[in-house]
C-alpha cells in the first residue's frame, strides 16, 4: 500500500490537493501498478514560520 506524504509551506485549496491527489494516484496505478484504492495520501500543511532554509525562517526578512 502506498502511502504519500506532502508536506509544505503554506496552504493549498481542496481543487489543489484534489488535483494533486489525482496525478500521484493515477501516476502509481499506472507505473506501479498499485491499485487506486491501495494509495494514501496526507497534505501537511505548515505555516511558513515553521520552515528554515540556509538558516533563515521563510517569510522573515532577517
Amino acid at each position: 500500500m502506498p502511502y504519500v506524504n506532502i508536506r509544505l509551506a503554506g496552504t493549498l485549496t481542496n481543487e489543489q490537493k484534489q488535483q494533486i491527489a489525482t496525478e500521484i494516484t493515477d501516476t502509481l496505478e499506472r507505473i506501479a501498478h498499485k491499485p487506486k484504492s491501495y494509495v494514501y495520501i496526507a497534505f501537511d500543511e505548515m505555516p511558513h514560520e515553521s520552515w528554515a532554509i540556509g538558516g533563515r525562517l521563510l517569510g522573515s526578512d532577517k
